[in-house]
């Protein structure tokens, strides 16, 4: 008889960490928001300029995690973090979020770019004119029509409802395949820039207008460089997944650090070199009117065969990396969950498939829901207002682990302290703050989504205990 495992197998090696945090990065961002990024910067410069930039901030972000990560290694990541940091009220705001917002809205925004370029070759009906007008008027965040282009919305739904049911009867892709699947995206990214360069009749002079910035550019210039780097941070978004499975690494203290430094660095690389050869067959111009910006960068190659290629590999990375989001994000609410934080029933294990069944159905419900908010742009934006909100706690908490736990055995220490980490706090305080300011509807759907959890909160503290005994004695 064999001996019941009772916690996880330490089985991932530092490639396929390395490869968990390139591949969480790279999935619709880099498809569809050079595209809106164009658009509001106006200027090939400002935007090489932003995409650059957003990486070194991104990897400063991800070097400060790494101390934390290197010697806390246990599975559930930044909600672990939280926890040791600020208690379990910050540590359930947090599970909350990601639950709320930062996870099924970056699952809906990945839907929404995977529906856009399917809907291409399989369409499916809008809603009637009567329909795609009605509206509801959200306080602070303004006008939600639900039902506007519904034809991709049906798309990106049906995907996220039938990837939430593949998860739920037991189908895990396991770290060998995130490494061979993010090593496909990564290299189908890298040949497309090669074969850009080489065969499409492009212009080198699209790199440069002289820093001639348009008249809306310059009077608004903070405002529109911080939208623009919401855009490239949506990009990046997803460098801290690797932590979710820390406890699943082998030697973490070493190789959670490294594949966060070494990830990041890989797809800043990636990033930079796709968005030179946008550029070098569509001038800013034209780049601006192409949301589907990869698409229409091959098909100047290769006509309508090049662009069903890309539309493919669209496809199929942003299938890939919604699968790896629902698959990882379920574990945080099932962990809130087993930690007597949230509902019981969302702890719950499948008796047959082995699968936290409850915690996936509420997840995929309510991402689907979301997809119903906006558009794709729409939707991203609020995501990485909430998520950058606990990027800044997540670095300010290094300063809090220094003082309360300052004997403890770090493997890593971050570059620089206490200077990088004050200075990535800094900077993502002010990055929020441009976004109350220049996008505050965004900003305010993101916190909306975020404060109606206290209520969960003060219930599950306050009175569960005591309703639930009033049941039982009934």
């Amino acid at each position: 008889m064999q001996t019941p495992k009772t916690s996880l197998v330490r089985s991932l090696t530092l490639t396929a960490a390395i490869m968990i945090v390139a591949g969480s990065m790279i999935g619709s961002g880099i498809f569809r928001k050079p595209s809106t990024m164009a658009d509001q910067l106006m200027s090939p410069e400002l935007l090489i300029i932003v995409w650059i930039v957003a990486g070194l901030i991104t990897l400063i972000g991800a070097l400060v995690n790494a101390e934390i990560a290197g010697f806390i290694d246990d599975t559930g990541g930044q909600y672990v973090y939280f926890q040791k940091m600020y208690g379990n009220f910050t540590a359930y705001i947090y599970g909350w979020s990601i639950l709320a917002v930062i996870q099924t809205g970056s699952q809906a925004a990945i839907a929404y770019v995977f529906a856009e370029y399917l809907s291409a070759y399989l369409s499916l009906p809008n809603a009637p004119d009567s329909w795609a007008q009605f509206t509801v008027y959200m306080p602070l965040v303004g006008d939600i029509k639900p039902f506007m282009d519904f034809g991709v919305k049906q798309i990106a739904i049906i995907c996220i409802l039938f990837l939430t049911g593949v998860n739920y009867i037991g189908v895990f892709f396991g770290g060998a395949v995130q490494s061979f699947v993010t090593f496909v995206k990564i290299g189908s990214i890298l040949l497309l820039t090669i074969l850009i360069f080489i065969f499409a009749d492009g212009s080198m002079s699209n790199f440069s207008d002289g820093f001639q910035l348009a008249p809306e550019v310059s009077k608004n210039f903070i405002s529109v460089i911080g939208l623009a780097l919401a855009g490239a941070f949506w990009a990046y978004d997803g460098w801290n997944n690797v932590t979710f499975v820390s406890g699943e690494i082998k030697n973490p203290q070493r190789n959670v650090p490294l594949g966060l430094a070494i990830g990041t660095l890989i797809v800043i690389g990636v990033y930079v070199a796709i968005n030179l050869a946008y550029l070098y067959v569509l001038p800013v111009e034209e780049m601006r009117n192409s949301p589907l910006v990869a698409k229409s960068a091959v098909e100047k190659i290769f006509g309508n065969t090049g662009g069903t290629i890309i539309s493919i590999a669209v496809i199929i990375s942003t299938f890939g990396a919604l699968n790896g989001s629902i698959l990882a994000t379920a574990r945080v609410q099932f962990a809130m969950a087993r930690n007597k934080m949230f509902f019981e029933s969302l702890g719950k294990v499948h008796p047959k498939y082995a699968t936290p069944h409850v915690s996936l159905l509420v997840q995929g419900l309510w991402s689907a829901a979301l997809v119903l908010t906006g558009s794709f742009d729409i939707i991203s934006d609020y995501v990485i207002f909430a998520a950058w909100l606990f990027y800044m706690l997540g670095a300010a908490g290094v300063f809090v682990l220094r003082k309360k736990m300052p004997d403890a055995h770090r493997p890593y220490k971050v570059w620089g302290y206490p200077y990088t980490p004050a200075i990535f706090v800094i900077f993502s305080f002010l990055f929020l703050l441009n976004t109350v300011i220049s996008d505050s509807s965004n900003a305010a759907m993101g916190t909306i989504l975020i404060v109606i959890g206290l209520p969960v909160y003060f219930y599950k503290k306050h009175f569960h205990d005591s309703v639930k005994n009033i049941w039982k004695k009934k």
